[in-house]
């Protein structure tokens, strides 16, 4: 896994500016994931529901006030621009996460300025009132149900691939505020729990439940947090991790290692912004926690590019352009039990702080990755590609074949890899290095490729296996360039198990598929995945002094 976060809240990644036309928009998002290609990013975290409005045609909530300068406007001239996200970034080979932020309803709580429909209009007594924002009361379960009710629209009206949310839950405290919620906390608490056990709880049945009714809407639907770095301290719990920072469990009731015991969720991605040499939060320090306490669940690493940009005197190590590479490299070290990083944000990856994109595209990303499977949700890998042919004239080796029909589970190939492999090379599907291109399937349902950067004279075998949308690989079709034939067609040959390469060494060879352990597959090896940063996805304009300087050391 290798993603960003494209923030919409306060025009932080995208849209860049209120006032920009559906054109301007639709340019400007293209660029910024065909810049992501070429960083090799293979997952996009989308924030399309940043305050309860949308950026999606919803009868639900209104359009949001960053997508067209005021809420519940539409756009013009009209378009749904959630379609259009999804398949630009399907189409450079990039899963699509929809990321919601469930509990936030306004960044402020002027009521007079939100739209006719928003839902306070309708419902005022779902929302509580903190620290100068509108929230909805996590402790009604009119509003869990209200919650699901939005997700679950998206999730069966559009293509998505994952439905993500980030680190806000109950609100992260402010001095002298208190969350109003004692009228929930008698009416609805049949257990008796304490106050603390009963927002925890909350938060429990709603990513319990919404997991369950993703998987029964559809059954490819990833669902995945990123949630506070530390979940405990030892100091709290002899489970939690050897630091000394803010904790999730206990400031935001988010119990993100009981949700992964429970398989509540598919992948987590806590958010680790501190450097390498922050004490009382250390990088591998809380690396290390999370790949012990994953419970057979995705771990990916939100890692915080942003913070290059930052002149903190607590956490100085970011202004050291190794300190990010470092952090890659140590998640590598985990070969088995991290699967990937995303970055926050995408600006900050575009802006090439300290040559960091130049160092992912040069070095860390050179070659692609593929996304790691998830064999709980799928292990049947697609039909082989069929009917191949290859041609070579000059330079240009040019491929063509068909998708192969449905699988025994219905699925069919979403994309397909071609491998290719010069003299003395070992033709086997299990090494980016040989990994010429990732093809779309396209619409005709004719996928080609004219591979230009074949050396004349030198015969090549080539692999293509077919890929399903969670990613499981099929058994190749090979064909080569032998002297004898301009033309030649393939047939998918019988295949030998190969053996799983070795991890790759933590410096400098490019990693093979690496991941959370994937069940053994009867036909042949994978490409491992990268992993690549993950940034944060919140919004960030708080008081020098505050909890975020506490705990992000600034």
């Amino acid at each position: 896994m290798r993603g960003v976060w494209i923030a919409s809240v306060e025009n932080i990644d995208w849209p860049s500016r209120r006032s920009l036309t559906p054109d301007q928009q639709r340019r400007e998002y293209t660029q910024m994931l065909d810049t992501q290609k070429k960083n090799g990013i293979n997952a996009v975290f989308v924030q399309i529901r940043p305050a309860a409005d949308a950026f999606y045609q919803s009868d639900l909530e209104p359009w949001s006030k960053w997508l067209t300068g005021q809420q519940g406007k539409a756009p013009s001239p009209a378009y749904d621009p959630l379609p259009f996200l999804i398949d630009e970034a399907h189409a450079r080979g990039m899963e699509f996460h929809a990321w919601f932020n469930p509990y936030r309803a306004s960044l402020d709580s002027v009521t007079s300025k939100l739209a006719a429909n928003h839902p306070y209009r309708q419902h005022p007594e779902w929302f509580l009132r903190y620290s100068g924002k509108l929230l909805f009361n996590p402790g009604l379960p009119e509003v869990r149900n209200y919650i699901n009710k939005v997700i679950l629209d998206v999730v069966r009206r559009y293509d998505i691939d994952g439905v993500h949310f980030d680190d806000y839950f109950y609100p992260y405290p402010e001095a002298g505020q208190v969350i109003r919620d004692e009228a929930a906390f008698q009416q609805h608490n049949p257990d008796q729990l304490k106050l603390a056990d009963w927002r925890r709880q909350n938060v429990n049945t709603l990513v319990r439940d919404l997991h369950t009714n993703i998987q029964s809407t559809k059954r490819w639907v990833k669902f995945g947090i990123s949630p506070f770095g530390v979940w405990m301290n030892q100091t709290s719990n002899p489970e939690g991790s050897n630091s000394a920072a803010f904790e999730g469990y206990s400031g935001l009731y988010a119990d993100a290692r009981l949700w992964m015991q429970q398989g509540w969720v598919d992948y987590i991605l806590p958010q680790l912004y501190w450097s390498t040499t922050f004490k009382v939060a250390s990088y591998p320090v809380l690396l290390d926690w999370w790949a012990r306490n994953r419970f057979d669940r995705h771990l990916y690493i939100g890692q915080g590019a942003y913070r290059i940009f930052e002149t903190s005197k607590r956490d100085p190590s970011w202004r050291d352009p190794t300190e990010l590479p470092r952090q890659i490299r140590l998640n590598r070290s985990y070969p088995t039990q991290v699967g990937g990083s995303v970055f926050f944000s995408s600006k900050s990856l575009v802006a090439n702080p300290l040559h960091v994109a130049d160092t992912l595209r040069q070095n860390l990303f050179r070659y692609p990755a593929l996304v790691p499977t998830m064999p709980w949700m799928d292990a049947v890998p697609p039909r082989p590609a069929q009917n191949l042919v290859l041609t070579r004239t000059g330079r240009a080796v040019t491929l063509f074949w068909q998708p192969g029909p449905a699988a025994t589970d219905g699925d069919v190939a979403r994309y397909f890899v071609v491998y290719r492999f010069g003299p003395g090379e070992t033709p086997a599907p299990d090494d980016p290095r040989h990994i010429v291109a990732l093809v779309p399937r396209p619409a005709n349902n004719q996928p080609a490729l004219v591979d230009t950067t074949a050396r004349p004279g030198v015969e090549y075998a080539y692999y293509i296996t077919a890929v399903d949308r969670l990613h499981n690989e099929s058994p190749p079709v090979r064909a080569s360039t032998g002297a004898g034939s301009p033309v030649l067609v393939a047939q998918a040959p019988p295949v030998v198990p190969t053996p799983a390469p070795a991890a790759p060494p933590v410096a400098s060879t490019p990693p093979v598929r690496s991941g959370p352990p994937v069940a053994p597959r009867p036909t042949i090896s994978r490409p491992a995945p990268n992993t690549t940063s993950k940034t944060k996805v919140k919004m960030k304009k708080r008081k020098r002094g505050g909890l975020l300087e506490r705990v992000f050391g600034r």
